[in-house]
């Protein structure tokens, strides 16, 4: 039982249909943590409370939400579907009104706090120590946490605020997000320099680049959403799927396959691995980054600030290569 006798949450819990004037908006931020640690003991620490009384808490949210809401696992605790369909508008509506309350101007050579951004793969190699070191110069005490990250679960954990902002090539079409372009990179076709049929060339047709075998992405691969853009309506052969652009540069170099790589990448690499770029000939001749976020956090000062810092980075980044 996630029960207590502590005194810190006595008052009785009074229905009011659908008012709120009987309810305590406070067991709301107690829901928040315990959601997000899955753990009593860590969610009092987080919030300075006695474990006690964050059991207390629960127990009146139980009778609040009239659902178990968490049920014991382990050490920890499972959330049940209803705290899951609870989770996110409980997190949006704190987060609304923390917005709104008085000092929560965000002071970046003094405020501290975490940012979760998620870099898809080969933008955070590009990105990453630009981002590290403005946000050491400018705000000091703000921890930055970069993950390479892809996949479906993206749009879920910005839903959730478990992530603040995505980069990456895929943009985020459904209503709540805001995805805003932050730079576009010409595309290129790779192949080795001694290739037997494009070493000399300076071009090729897209007739010619479907009749080559091809190195393209896994299907695993955390660069976001690459082959769906680069392939979209084209039928290749692929003889080799890495994880990494950089993988399929490598075995191009020393083979006879292609592949379709942002030429940024491509100058990255010493010339004596030996490559030849040629422009890519489809109509998708180049490919956007998008910087993407969830609407509820517009209002948030630190969230707008690190917003701008974002940009500001990816513009100057984008403009020295």
């Amino acid at each position: 039982m996630l029960t207590s006798n502590s005194s810190d949450w006595q008052q009785p819990v009074v229905h009011q249909g659908t008012t709120l004037r009987g309810i305590d908006l406070n067991l709301l931020t107690v829901f928040d943590a315990v959601m997000q640690e899955q753990n009593i003991t860590r969610a009092a620490h987080n919030l300075n409370m006695s474990q006690p009384a964050v059991s207390n808490a629960v127990s009146r949210l139980k009778v609040m939400f009239k659902d178990d809401l968490f049920m014991r696992q382990g050490r920890g605790i499972s959330p049940t579907l209803r705290a899951r369909q609870l989770f996110v508008p409980v997190r949006q509506a704190l987060q609304l009104v923390r917005n709104e309350l008085p000092g929560s101007l965000f002071d970046p050579a003094t405020s501290s706090g975490t940012f979760s951004i998620a870099i898809g793969t080969p933008n955070d190699v590009r990105l990453a120590p630009e981002l590290i070191k403005n946000t050491a110069k400018k705000a000091p005490n703000v921890k930055l946490n970069l993950d390479s990250l892809g996949g479906i679960s993206l749009q879920s954990q910005l839903l959730q605020q478990e992530i603040d902002f995505v980069i990456g090539y895929t943009h985020f079409d459904k209503a709540g997000f805001v995805s805003t372009e932050i730079f576009s990179d010409e595309l290129v076709v790779i192949c080795a320099k001694n290739h037997p049929r494009f070493a000399n060339k300076t071009s090729l047709s897209m007739e010619q680049l479907l009749l080559e075998q091809h190195a393209i992405l896994s299907s695993t691969s955390d660069v976001m959403n690459f082959n769906q853009i680069i392939y979209k309506d084209l039928q290749v052969n692929s003889s080799y799927r890495g994880s990494t652009l950089g993988n399929l540069i490598e075995v191009t170099a020393r083979s006879e396959l292609v592949c379709v790589v942002p030429r940024w990448i491509k100058d990255v690499f010493p010339a004596s691995i030996g490559v030849h770029a040629m422009p890519f000939p489809g109509e998708q001749a180049n490919i956007k980054t998008y910087l993407t976020w969830h609407e509820s956090r517009q209002n948030d000062e630190a969230h707008t600030w690190m917003c701008e810092q974002l940009i500001a980075v990816c513009d100057d980044v984008f403009k020295q290569e």
